[in-house]
């Protein structure tokens, strides 16, 4: 069943390994992530389903990682103490697998012990708390937003059929070019980004996404449109109550932290 629902970034910024001076200017998301590892605890989850934009992605079909074991370091931030690690949940992977395979959803496993930094570092921030949790690491895909919005609405079939209690976090970054901390520089197509996913966030749907161009995304410079339409897909129909904990980009880097309370 599916018992929590939340939108977080992943810049190592936000560890204190990596970030040191400049979390200060991160106090809003950090503040925000706060509230949602605390919803996330009392939600208590047995697992976590979580989507990366940075893993390892197929052209033509949605992919899971089912290694037996996972670890994730930040060696290339230049943090070589910070280590986690994570045990798989092969059934639910497995059922998600056949599900897909049944409804015709192009969906493949893959097996790799690391994990890259959009699962790691919302699980460092999150689990500190958590007991006995196993990860579900999903991948987007190459295929359009319709193809991401039907994967969302499938996995909600899966999930609600599980007796686990499972946790679906959508790990993104918005835009690289909000403003003019920008390493590459301001775009307006970058606070468009933002606004549409706003409105989609707060209105529970995919729309505002979906009139989005795939011009517009390109120069929006972001990492969060396929991980929120699978999010989003999943919740239609599903009564929830948005909620966006923090907003900023004190970098030029749109971060957001959200929850969708479930009724």
């Amino acid at each position: 069943m599916l018992v929590f629902s939340a939108i977080v970034p992943h810049s190592p910024l936000l560890l204190p390994s990596v970030g040191k001076e400049h979390r200060e200017q991160l106090a809003q998301t950090l503040d925000g992530y706060h509230e949602v590892e605390e919803g996330l605890y009392a939600s208590r989850p047995d697992t976590l389903l979580m989507i990366s934009p940075h893993a390892p992605m197929y052209p033509d079909a949605f992919s899971a990682n089912m290694s037996d074991k996972f670890i994730g370091t930040l060696k290339e931030f230049g943090d070589h103490g910070t280590t986690i690690q994570a045990q798989a949940d092969f059934l639910l992977l497995d059922h998600i697998h056949r599900s897909m395979r049944e409804n015709n959803v192009p969906f493949t496993l893959t097996s790799n012990t690391e994990i890259d930094y959009g699962f790691i570092v919302p699980l460092c921030l999150l689990t500190n708390h958590l007991k006995n949790w196993k990860l579900a690491p999903l991948s987007v895909s190459g295929l359009d937003a319709a193809a991401h919005i039907q994967f969302g609405q499938s996995l909600k079939h899966v999930v609600h059929e599980e007796s686990r209690r499972v946790a679906i976090i959508a790990s993104v970054d918005l835009s690289h070019h909000v403003n003019a901390h920008s390493p590459q520089g301001e775009k307006p197509e970058g606070m468009q980004f933002e606004n549409a996913v706003k409105e989609a966030i707060q209105t529970n749907t995919t729309k505002p996404l979906e009139q989005l161009t795939p011009a517009l995304l390109e120069a929006a410079g972001q990492c969060a449109y396929k991980p929120l339409l699978i999010l989003i897909g999943l919740q239609q129909n599903i009564q929830v109550t948005p909620r966006i904990y923090s907003y900023e980009a004190p970098f030029g880097v749109g971060y957001l932290t959200a929850q969708f309370v479930l009724a």
